[in-house]
């Protein structure tokens, strides 16, 4: 036995027609210069049993199409994943995710690929995205052996990038909907908050075009910017 091998995570046993599934994904397509407009983006929202990034497991999957410069409510795609005996603390009830509904939910790892086939080669956006991020990415590692490689745009960096006069510090999805005055109607669930999130993406997308970034490559070059002065800053 090689040293730390014991520590390295098995990889799951998938059967022959889910590992076809799996191989015929289609990879992220790199980021271009068309625009924001014609760029389709797939917004998610996970709701998890907790925030430890290595502990806690995805519960639901919520998304929503931006397409043409729209939110396309003909594309959406929601998921509750099957955690049958995941223990429910008070902030998970808050999103109706009880253990029957869990119990009842889809296999993890099918639902995981529906997901992945329904995003395509599209980039993703979510809010405070790093955690949606690398909650997907453990979740497709552990139960289909998936690296994903999808750009992950944050829209709450966008937010801050294109309002830098907003008096928003550490601003949550609903700091933003206020200020923006949006009319939500529904909120803390995936499929909702997804919505939402969308829905601010296209003011944002709105102002990014009046502040001349035209396509998706540009946006990730100007974040990365506004990050490195952000790093600075703070030293």
């Amino acid at each position: 036995m090689k040293l730390f091998s014991w520590l390295r995570a098995s990889k799951p046993i998938l059967d022959t027609a889910t590992l076809a599934r799996v191989t015929q994904l289609s990879a992220a397509k790199p980021l271009g210069s068309c625009s924001l407009r014609e760029q389709r983006w797939i917004v998610v929202d996970l709701e998890t049993s907790g925030l430890n990034l290595n502990r806690d497991q995805v519960l639901s999957i919520g998304a929503v199409v931006i397409e043409d410069g729209a939110i396309d409510l003909g594309q959406c795609f929601e998921r509750t994943l099957s955690r049958p005996g995941q223990s429910v603390n008070p902030s998970v009830l808050i999103h109706g995710l009880g253990p029957s509904a869990l119990a009842a939910g889809s296999d993890p790892a099918q639902a995981l690929l529906d997901f992945m086939e329904f995003v395509g080669d599209s980039p993703l956006l979510a809010f405070h995205a790093p955690f949606d991020q690398h909650m997907l990415a453990r979740a497709l590692k552990d139960s289909l052996g998936y690296r994903l490689q999808h750009p992950f745009f944050d829209v709450a960096d966008i937010a801050q990038l294109l309002c830098p006069h907003a008096t928003l510090r550490e601003a949550g999805l609903d700091d933003w909907i206020d200020y923006f005055k949006l009319q939500v109607h529904e909120r803390h669930h995936a499929s909702a908050d997804a919505l939402a999130t969308a829905e601010l993406a296209l003011i944002l997308f709105s102002r990014a075009r009046q502040q001349q970034i035209h396509s998706p490559l540009n946006l990730q070059q100007r974040l990365n910017q506004w990050k490195r002065r952000q790093q600075t800053h703070a030293f």
